[in-house]
């Protein structure tokens, strides 16, 4: 850490969703984190309303999916609906490779209370509420950030780094110049959230109506979402007009006389920031990316840079050197965010037919591929959003690239049984380090004496993991049994026998066969620079900066 940064380690300006799981994470990891929110606390109005499966996994890593998970109603799907209110697609996906549910519904100000009172748990990390930031300036070594506080008095703070979750309209991202790339849709939808509902659908319906595109979606605890397509020449004003809400309510189901929370009109963007990093500074959430609602992933694309940034910059800052983990944040997060909104607007298309004749070749189409069983799972198990995979950035790709290659993947999180029976999900068993994980029916016997050594110097983990079929044994490293069998499906069931080098993001940097699992050091050092040393210079780092911590300075 440079010597200046006298304040903090990460400034993040933004408490949203992605703001605050950011600084639950870098509190988990030990780094001083002060996070600064103009507003006077978080959101009391629902905008997000979905929670995927590879969010709760991030929310996992800060040990927040219990309580999140409680507030949410888990597992729901879509149902997609002709003009004439015939089903002709569902979406009901219960597969978890992930250890969750791949869609969860919740209300955002709980969500987000959940996230702010964790905060209280670290005492690395600082929150700053009716605190605006007003300009700031960087030099190679740090941010100094100029602040307002509630008082109206002026102050600074100093980090080495500084995360922009501020916000589609960021005034970091304004500040530093940094274009959007993309579109803005010119139509706007009308957003309606009740309080109660007599819809008692469990699932998401999607009415793909030319003549009025609309959605429904459930939430927990009774309440109901409602959004319409606006017609051209409807007036954005008039539209939020109780009679003219409860008339669109009225033809769409049974709930035009339930209360109502909230009435919004929103214009969708399909926009992405040319870059996310300058210097020190760094963009994450809406301020890198703006995605259409069509296919719930604008939050979760948010959460997904967190997790990604979290780790980047505690193990930057534990091991005062390599920027190498830095500049892949965007080379592995920016295109992955792109996918998901190319998904959303191909799922707008489906959802807003431009003509009668267009609906009805999209409707024949999905009857057609309904006849085909792999097709139908495809669309059921939600296999057609983009899977969580880099071709490039801080990974490793063997000799041969091939389609069964693990590299650049989200490892699956299956049910793991300990050689005492007893279960867990990976996720509960892996330290927040790199991690080799051994798939092989003999973990205790085919990783050589040699490598357990190298390992072990390192400070690097060892794990076993054996196929369903296999037993596990006790070892001088844990060793369990993959109970949920993902590992036994592609492209893993072609990897039995080999080291998989899993990153704190649950990524897999590298692979190898076991015998040759020593070649993997190259990548671990790269993981985490410094590594020989980390776990004594880590203990250091922290004690010396909860020495050193102290409030911002203020200025008259």
């Amino acid at each position: 850490m440079p010597k200046n940064a006298s304040d903090t380690d990460v400034i993040i300006v933004g408490a949203g969703p992605t703001g605050l799981l950011l600084a639950n994470l870098l509190g988990t990891m030990g780094v001083r984190t002060t996070i600064i929110e103009r507003n006077a606390g978080t959101v009391d109005e629902p905008r997000a309303v979905s929670i995927d499966d590879e969010s709760m996994r991030s929310l996992q890593a800060a040990g927040l999916s219990d309580e999140v998970g409680a507030i949410c109603s888990r597992g729901y799907g879509s149902i997609y609906k002709g003009p004439n209110g015939n089903v002709f697609a569902t979406v009901k996906p219960f597969i978890k490779e992930y250890g969750f549910d791949k869609r969860n519904a919740f209300q955002q100000p709980e969500f987000e209370a959940i996230l702010r009172a964790a905060l209280e748990r670290h005492d690395n990390v600082t929150a700053h509420f009716e605190t605006e930031v007003t300009g700031f300036s960087q030099t190679s070594e740090a941010v100094k950030a100029a602040v307002t506080f509630p008082d109206s008095e002026s102050g600074t703070v100093t980090g080495s780094y500084m995360v922009a979750c501020d916000g589609g309209r960021s005034a970091i991202r304004k500040a530093l110049d940094i274009p959007m790339e993309g579109t803005t849709f010119e139509e706007p939808w009308l957003i309606v959230d009740l309080l109660s509902t007599q819809n008692r659908c469990f699932h998401t319906e999607v009415h793909c109506d030319p003549s009025r595109p609309s959605i429904t979606l459930p939430g927990p605890n009774g309440v109901r979402r409602y959004e319409f397509k606006l017609q051209k020449g409807e007036n954005p004003q008039q539209v939020t007009e109780e009679t003219f809400v409860r008339r669109l309510l009225a033809e769409t189901g049974p709930d035009a006389k339930e209360p109502i929370r909230r009435v919004r009109v929103y214009t969708f963007h399909a926009r992405i920031a040319e870059r996310w990093r300058e210097g020190r500074v760094f963009l994450a959430g809406d301020a890198a990316h703006l995605t259409p609602p069509f296919a719930g992933q604008g939050m979760n694309s948010g959460l997904r840079d967190a997790h990604s940034l979290a780790w980047r910059l505690a193990e930057t800052l534990h091991a005062t050197g390599s920027t190498d983990l830095l500049d892949s944040y965007q080379t592995e997060r920016k295109p992955h965010a792109w996918s998901l909104i190319q998904l959303a607007l191909r799922m707008g298309q489906v959802m807003m037919p431009a003509s009668r004749l267009q609906g009805s070749l999209i409707r024949a189409g999905f009857h057609a591929l309904a006849l085909y069983p792999p097709a139908r799972d495809y669309f059921a198990q939600m296999k057609y959003k983009p899977k969580p995979r880099f071709e490039q950035g801080l990974i490793q790709h063997g000799v041969r690239r091939n389609k069964h290659s693990v590299v650049g993947r989200m490892i699956p999180q299956p049910v793991v049984a300990d050689p005492d029976r007893t279960h867990h999900l990976l996720d509960e068993v892996l330290p927040d380090r790199p991690v080799v994980l051994l798939y092989s029916k003999a973990p205790d016997t085919d990783l050589s004496e040699t490598a357990r050594a190298q390992f072990r110097k390192l400070g690097v983990s060892i794990v076993g993991l054996t196929p369903e079929c296999t037993n596990p044994v006790s070892a001088d490293f844990p060793i369990y049994r993959d109970q949920s069998r993902f590992f036994a499906s592609e492209p893993y069931k072609f990897h039995v026998g080999h080291a998989f080098l899993v990153r704190r993001d649950r990524y897999v940097a590298a692979s190898a066969p076991v015998s040759r699992a020593d070649s993997l050091t190259e990548m671990i050092l790269r993981l985490s620079p410094q590594l020989e040393h980390a776990q004594s210079s880590v203990s250091e780092h922290i004690s010396r900066k909860k020495e050193t911590s102290g409030p911002i300075p203020r200025t008259a």
